[in-house]
């Protein structure tokens, strides 16, 4: 059934509740997940909280070197079409690897490997929750208390999200490009923005995360042109030496920042909420700008000619 768009990111406090997980699994050394766009930001948003066996993502059309059958591969594709994540799989499969599968349908499901199917009617991006759930629930929790309480933050946000509103009409009234400064364990959140901001706000952005960008990026902040032409969004709640680099890096630089205070007591909450705040900012910005969130074309063209 057809859902408008923000029907879609209302959904999302319902998705964080979709019971899947990857079943009965064989000893692994590593885990490698294949995934584009907003399909493949689930298995990075994964990668950086998980930290009991070395995971790769691969947003390509092959594999490393060391994938085996010692290896746990995960294809995400929400349509089931993306050649990319296809190819990958296939040759996941011929290398004895032992593959699970996220999709909607389409090709992927096709191929023969154990998979966890979920609704179809979305555009990717807004597909999150049920894409990431199965890794969240085989391999960080099944606490069905803690995504109750994660869901109730997300409706909160559905009925009153005038703050994301108001750092949307901050950017669009600066006619300005987002910067989105994450830290660990958002630094995936924050290139999740940056892609939202793309897709949903039809614009250019960038994601940056502390501490590295205080080896690169807090150089230009302070001594680029142009500077005004960006709006520097923060993530909030930071501690320790993180909270000492956010703060002495804005000094330093003389840049202002629009702080983004994340609500929840985990780091999961923490992260879903900062999640669906960079959904709507994005949302937001887009309807300022008259721009339809659903309007893939350009993509739509790409793909047809990569087939000729």
């Amino acid at each position: 059934m057809y859902m408008n768009f923000e029907d879609q990111l209302r959904d999302f406090s319902r998705q964080v509740k979709f019971k899947a997980n990857f079943g009965e699994l064989s000893p692994f050394k590593n885990i490698v997940i294949s995934g584009m766009g907003g399909s493949g930001i689930a298995g990075s948003i994964f990668s950086e909280i998980y930290d009991k066996a070395p995971v790769q993502v691969v947003s390509d059309y092959g594999l490393p070197s060391y994938a085996d059958r010692d290896t746990l591969f995960v294809g995400i594709s929400y349509s089931g079409n993306t050649e990319e994540t296809v190819a990958a799989t296939k040759e996941a499969m011929r290398r004895g690897c032992q593959v699970r599968l996220i999709t909607s349908g389409g090709e992927l499901s096709e191929l023969g490997a154990e998979t966890v199917v979920v609704p179809k009617g979305y555009q990717p991006r807004a597909a999150l929750g049920y894409l990431i759930k199965p890794f969240l629930s085989t391999f960080i929790t099944s606490d069905e208390a803690q995504y109750d309480r994660i869901s109730r933050l997300l409706s909160d946000m559905d009925t009153n999200n005038s703050n994301e509103k108001d750092v949307a009409g901050k950017i669009f009234g600066r006619r300005s490009i987002p910067y989105v400064l994450g830290y660990p364990p958002f630094r995936w959140v924050a290139y999740r923005w940056k892609t939202q901001f793309n897709e949903n706000s039809k614009i250019l952005a960038f994601s940056a995360y502390f501490p590295e960008l205080d080896h690169n990026d807090a150089i230009p902040f302070k001594h680029t042109y142009g500077k005004e032409n960006f709006s520097f969004l923060v993530f909030g709640g930071s501690t320790g030496q993180i909270e000492k680099r956010v703060r002495f890096t804005s000094e330093i630089t003389s840049t202002e920042y629009i702080t983004i205070q994340p609500k929840g007591d985990t780091v999961l909450e923490k992260l879903f909420y900062l999640v669906h705040a960079g959904d709507y900012v994005s949302y937001h910005l887009g309807n300022m700008r008259k721009i339809d969130p659903e309007d893939v074309s350009v993509l739509t063209e790409l793909k047809e000619r990569l087939k000729s």
